[in-house]
């Protein structure tokens, strides 16, 4: 009997997460005029197992928070995004969007501004000496 192992195996939801976040970026970038979601990057898309419902995580160039203008504006973005995946893809259920804003950057930008101060009063107390 042989059983055959790959290296790696990637379930389907996530083939198709990455492609969702590849054409939704490509999307928002060339398609979507609306000055709200003009500094919005897609950071990372995440898919139920059933493909129905994808969760779209984004974050906003250039602020430490997200604006409620640019939460608006993708929201008001997902209709002409789902009927542009629909043409672009070829999935029988094309998934529900839900945007969020990916908090990540703005909890690095905190952790990066405290390691600098610390940094600064480590110097200054050396200083001192």
């Amino acid at each position: 009997m042989i059983v055959w192992v790959t290296m790696m195996e990637f379930k389907r939801a996530d083939r198709v997460a990455d492609l969702l976040r590849t054409e939704i970026s490509d999307i928002l970038l060339k398609r979507v005029r609306d000055p709200r979601i003009k500094n919005v990057t897609i950071t990372g898309v995440k898919v139920t197992e059933d493909l129905r419902s994808a969760k779209v995580f984004f974050s906003q160039l250039g602020c430490d928070a997200c604006s409620e203008e640019a939460l608006i504006g993708v929201r008001k973005a997902t209709g002409f995004l789902k009927r542009e995946l629909g043409r672009r893809l070829r999935l029988r259920y094309m998934p529900a969007i839900n945007f969020v804003y990916d908090k990540s950057f703005e909890y690095g930008s905190r952790i990066d501004a405290l390691l600098e101060k610390v940094k600064k009063d480590n110097s200054e107390v050396k200083g001192q000496d």
